[in-house]
């Protein structure tokens, strides 16, 4: 999973190559930053899951340092996050990325601009040293923002990660009759730098979305596509979201809903979305949703602004 990684490498490498002259650091932004890999169960159930804390450096000489946090893995199953820290990644607290960018090598990008890189980096995880390539695409921002992404999906194989014993594991304690064992892996990745900078190509800048995107919000809804679903009178697991917003809660009908949740007093305003998607075991005790909730501000107000356009 941990390959996407190598991509900020790539980033900063076309950022730093530029021709103007870098003065600072480059600091990951995390907010804006997203690390997710996937897993199949059972052979047909397939799951998202994330790391929620990421840092990251590039040094003005070209020394690329990014850190995953792997207590911060979040698979939206309590027990699951716990078995993977213990069994998985065996109570260590991060996975580094490092490489070393060539500056002189790389070209400038202008502001709005693509590019599509290449990249070698090595993994330090449990004690191995995994080298690990990626092709990238590098969009520049702004003149103190550049994103990467990966350019095709990426896949980390458990065995080389050393991990087999501990996904044995997980199946065992889940009784699964199978776990996928080679993970797709897919990245963001947002470096910005308060350092001064000399001019760049002078187009417009790229804009960034704003909150409440719907658009992006139709990605993190993929996070509830195992539970719910949208259409009119379509109940899963949960009940149906179809105008969700502004609806009194308990009152899809044919869903069986936990006792506090049709009982409670409560309209689904964007603030009591926002408020429950926080961490909805707290704002609601009782209720069934077994999912852990959404850390980031923007994600919650992304999924509420498609929830409310796209029903």
């Amino acid at each position: 999973m941990w390959t996407s990684l190598i991509k900020p490498t790539a980033i900063l490498s076309l950022m730093l190559s530029s021709s103007a002259v870098w003065a600072s650091d480059w600091v990951l932004n995390a907010d804006q930053s997203a690390l997710t890999f996937g897993s199949i169960k059972k052979d047909t159930v397939g799951e998202v899951h994330s790391f929620e804390t990421l840092t990251g450096t590039v040094s003005d000489a070209g020394a690329v340092e990014i850190t995953i946090s792997l207590p911060s893995v979040e698979t939206y199953i309590d027990i699951r996050n716990e078995r993977m820290n213990e069994h998985v990644f065996k109570g260590a607290e991060a996975a580094k990325l490092t490489a070393s960018v060539d500056i002189a090598a790389m070209n400038a990008l202008a502001v709005g601009d693509l590019l599509a890189t290449d990249v070698t980096a090595s993994l330090s995880f449990l004690g191995r040293d995994i080298p690990v390539d990626a092709e990238l695409i590098v969009a520049r921002l702004s003149e103190k923002k550049v994103m990467i992404s990966t350019a095709n999906m990426i896949f980390l194989s458990v065995e080389d990660a050393g991990v087999t014993e501990g996904v044995d594991m997980l199946q065992t304690l889940a009784k699964l009759s199978g776990i996928t064992r080679t993970v797709p892996v897919t990245a963001r990745f947002v470096f910005e730098t308060d350092g001064e900078t000399a001019a760049v190509a002078t187009e417009a800048p790229v804009a960034v979305a704003a909150l409440g995107d719907a658009e992006r919000g139709k990605k993190v809804f993929k996070k509830c596509k195992a539970c719910h679903v949208l259409e009119e009178g379509k109940n899963r697991v949960g009940p149906s979201l179809h105008n969700i917003v502004g609806k009194a809660a308990g009152s899809v009908e044919g869903f069986r809903y936990s006792k506090s949740l049709k009982e409670a007093d409560l309209t689904w305003t964007e603030e009591a979305l926002d408020a429950f998607l926080t961490k909805p075991r707290n704002y609601l005790p009782g209720n069934k949703m077994s999912f852990p909730g959404l850390k980031k501000e923007k994600d919650r107000q992304d999924l509420i602004a498609y929830l409310r356009d796209a029903s």
